[in-house]
């Protein structure tokens, strides 16, 4: 499973969702290269976006937190940090909220809630020494992240079902990676894997950003 994990985390690095300002590189009549510019975003989408980095971010600042608690055995600050989890969990739940209603917004939250317990019990087994713990932990992560994808592709027909999953699948391999650094004392490489899981974030977040901009455009103008 562990060699999957950076493959899984680069790939979706490459993905981007109908609606995803993108520069592209054409050639003209004499076969130079030019590039188009990305499309204007509005005040309003670009708003929404910078709120969505601030809570993805946050998820995974806080989640780091209690990975480096639970390891050390700082009881207090993991639990102060699984607090903030689920405070954050809320907040990103209660994003859609304006859009889908609260009954899509607790329904959110509860599936974040899987994903936050998947990751909680990887980092109990890796702390146990138990493969095969963890293992379930890594199976019951990515039937979640398949589950969120259902979800907001049903409710939002630019958030395409396999985009999400692959890259809610990266998401989740990036927690699973960085737990494994931590504990290995692996510092350099968790670095990495750190830098790599907040541009993911902005990743995810710009995506759905621009799929309520496409599925609402009047709110965004």
């Amino acid at each position: 499973m562990k060699h999957l994990l950076p493959t899984l985390a680069a790939a979706a690095l490459t993905i981007a969702l109908p609606g995803t300002a993108l520069s592209a590189t054409h050639h003209d009549a004499a076969g130079a290269a030019t590039t188009t510019a990305p499309a204007t975003v509005s005040t309003k989408l670009a708003a929404t976006k910078d709120a969505l980095r601030g809570l993805w971010a946050s998820h995974i600042f806080w989640v780091r937190n209690v990975d480096v608690a639970r390891l050390s055995g700082n009881a207090a600050a993991a639990k102060a940090a699984e607090a903030e989890v689920v405070a954050n969990a809320k907040a990103i739940a209660g994003a859609i909220e304006p859009f889908y209603g609260k009954a899509a917004s607790d329904q959110l939250f509860k599936l974040l809630a899987g994903h936050w317990g998947a990751i909680s019990e990887y980092l109990d087994a890796t702390r146990a020494g138990s493969k095969e713990r963890e293992n379930a932990a890594f199976v019951k992560l990515g039937a979640n992240a398949n589950e969120i994808a259902a979800f907001l592709a049903g409710a939002n027909p630019h958030w395409p079902v396999a985009t999400l999953r692959g890259l809610l699948s990266a998401h989740g391999a990036h927690h699973v990676q960085q737990i494994q650094q931590l504990h290995a004392g692996q510092y350099d490489a968790e670095a990495r894997t750190w830098a790599a899981m907040s541009e993911h974030m902005n990743v995810i977040a710009d995506a759905l950003a621009d799929g309520l901009a496409a599925q609402f455009p009047d709110r965004f103008r």
